[in-house]
């Protein structure tokens, strides 16, 4: 859950592109997908859809270390612009997905939200900046992506399970006036482990 909470907590301050399939069934090309714009800075993030109309520019995101890593210190370091105030009644439609289950789909008042990195609202038109250092969950659930076999010798064998976890999550962040302050996401968050 604190990794969740780190994951939602992070996209609601620094903040699904879906396709549309055909529906002919027995149509069997694959849909275009359009590329989102990746939000600059070293990180996983993308915006959902073009950036320039929403109310918060950010100019770049660092994370360290990117990809993060389990039982490690992610520092976030972020920089950006708020065309316009931000108060109480802000909300996020959150989504965090685990594979293909949903592990988080809510609606969520982002000034109850953001004091978990350090800022609260109202947020003041202007320039803003973050650093936050989050500690991350030794455990964080992974996904048996592979098995190997070696054979070391006649009577022994080795196995080597290759873990994967990838994680999704979407923040789609509003105004109380349901102005689009921005929508991020990040895809295909991966949490690596090899162990014998």
């Amino acid at each position: 859950m604190k990794l969740l909470s780190t994951a939602a907590t992070f996209l609601l301050c620094v903040a699904p592109f879906s396709t549309a399939r055909s529906l002919d069934f027995f149509n069997f090309q694959t849909p275009i997908q359009a590329e989102n714009e990746a939000v600059k800075g070293d990180n996983p993030l993308e915006y959902c859809n073009d950036p320039s109309s929403y109310l918060l520019q950010i100019d770049h995101v660092d994370l360290t270390p990117n990809p993060p890593l389990p039982g490690k210190t992610l520092t976030i370091q972020a920089t950006g612009t708020l065309n316009e105030k931000i108060e109480e009644g802000a909300y996020v439609n959150l989504e965090v997905k685990y594979g293909l289950i949903t592990l988080v789909r809510q609606t969520a008042d982002l000034c109850e939200q953001i004091v978990n990195v350090d800022l609260e609202c109202p947020l003041e038109k202007g320039e803003m900046t973050l650093t936050k250092q989050v500690e991350l969950p030794r455990q964080i659930p992974p996904v048996r992506d592979s098995l190997w076999y070696t054979t070391i010798d006649v009577e022994i064998n080795q196995v080597m399970i290759n873990q994967q976890g990838k994680y999704t999550v979407h923040a789609d962040v509003y105004t109380k006036d349901d102005k689009h302050v921005t929508c991020l996401q990040a895809r295909n968050i991966e949490f690596k482990a090899g162990f014998m």
